[in-house]
């Protein structure tokens, strides 16, 4: 398979499916390090009451609509 065959393959993918697709590529496109990380077992360490905490906060945070969305700061970043 060339890079010319995932331009056509690419073409023909529906609107609704280029989301999918984006992360899919991207998936394949990073370091095996990274992979690896994503494919890890879960950290198995008990949470704290401050990491219950912060997560809490950052609930409260996301729910007051006071976070920067990840979309907008790869657009900030030219990375979009």
């Amino acid at each position: 398979m060339s890079r010319d065959t995932l331009h056509i393959l690419i073409e023909r993918i529906p609107d609704e499916e280029l989301a999918a697709a984006t992360r899919f590529l991207e998936f394949l496109a990073v370091s095996p390090a990274y992979r690896a990380a994503l494919s890890a077992q879960p950290d198995d360490e008990p949470v704290t009451e401050r990491d219950a905490q912060a997560i809490q906060r950052a609930r409260e945070e996301i729910r007051a609509g006071s976070v920067v969305a990840h979309d907008e700061i790869l657009r900030e970043f030219d990375l979009a």
